[in-house]
């Protein structure tokens, strides 16, 4: 039996006592103590969700900044807010391999669930172990998060009692805005990469959608797979070190957040004279760091892409 949505409940609640209560109208109007709750497993998908509910939502992120989604899991306080939840977004693709079981928990037991990836014309591996799989990674082409955006907006609105949809909307309208400005600023810098200079080598195969999206070359990857979890065999290192001489590129990209260890050994062990480029990819950082948001997290993606592979 599907239970009732206490947050719900608790904001129609303190509506009703605003509505009572003049003299606390301005109080009510300004703090909303009690919101409904949206939580979400991923801090980019967190960080697109903030922008979308604004005011009019308590999102919590259980993914702190700097986490490796692949490996990470959820605490037990957190397991109990996604079956308290309003509305819970997450992936989808099994980009949170230790979080899935407890999502589907809550969809059990009443909670609305939307996974964003499965809905934003997935595309699949094409390479390495995870090959025809599909790519969870579809934050890096900025049209599908454009298409996600209203996908959020439109459940939020639908499901998460005590929102004014309008504002949503509202929100989403000039968030997507925002996200149609960097897929220009993105084309006019990868635009100007000559076409045998857009070949991408990367720790994991993280980049297939914006291979897709600004006609790259996706090389190869150190790590056989679309997780951080596999590992490289002495004879896949091989593999790409001869991929890599063959297409004459001068850098392979690395997670910022995960140690370059085995990109640095395919460069020292191999010879090759490429550069080890640290980039944002699978989650943001701090106030104080380079991707505080999914904007400057893309931003800065696509000046260091752009600034390595025109090196030489």
């Amino acid at each position: 039996m599907t239970r009732p949505r206490l947050p719900g409940r608790r904001t129609a609640l303190a509506a009703l006592l605003c509505a009572v209560t003049a003299a606390t109208l301005t109080s009510c109007a300004t703090e909303r103590p009690d919101r409904p709750g949206v939580v979400v497993t991923t801090d980019i998908l967190g960080d697109i969700t903030r922008e979308i509910a604004g005011d009019e939502a308590e999102v919590t992120v259980l993914m702190p900044t700097g986490t490796d989604p692949h490996s990470f899991g959820v605490s037990a306080p957190q397991a109990a807010r996604l079956e308290q939840a309003d509305l819970v977004v997450h992936n989808g693709l099994g980009l949170e391999e230790n979080v899935q079981h407890h999502v589907r928990a809550a969809e059990d037991d009443g909670v609305p669930v939307l996974a964003v990836a499965p809905a934003v014309d997935p595309i699949d591996h094409r390479g390495g172990d995870g090959a025809g799989q599909p790519d969870p990674h579809f934050w890096t082409d900025p049209q599908r998060v454009r298409t996600a955006v209203t996908l959020i907006a439109d459940r939020i609105a639908a499901d998460v009692e005590g929102v004014d949809p309008g504002r949503v909307r509202d929100n989403a309208a000039r968030y997507g805005r925002d996200i149609d400005q960097l897929g220009s600023e993105m084309r006019t810098a990868f635009g100007a990469l000559p076409a045998e200079r857009r070949r991408l080598v990367t720790d994991h195969h993280v980049f297939g959608y914006l291979a897709q999206r600004f006609g790259f070359t996706v090389v190869g990857a150190v790590i056989p797979g679309g997780s951080t979890l596999a590992s490289p065999s002495a004879s896949d290192l091989k593999s790409l070190a001869d991929a890599i001489r063959a297409a004459d590129v001068p850098a392979v990209f690395t997670g910022a957040a995960q140690p370059d260890r085995l990109a640095r050994v395919l460069r020292d062990e191999t010879g090759l004279g490429v550069s080890v480029v640290p980039l944002y990819t699978e989650s943001l950082t701090g106030p104080d760091g380079g991707a505080p948001t999914y904007l400057a997290m893309m931003r800065a993606n696509t000046r260091a892409i752009t600034a390595a592979l025109t090196s030489r």
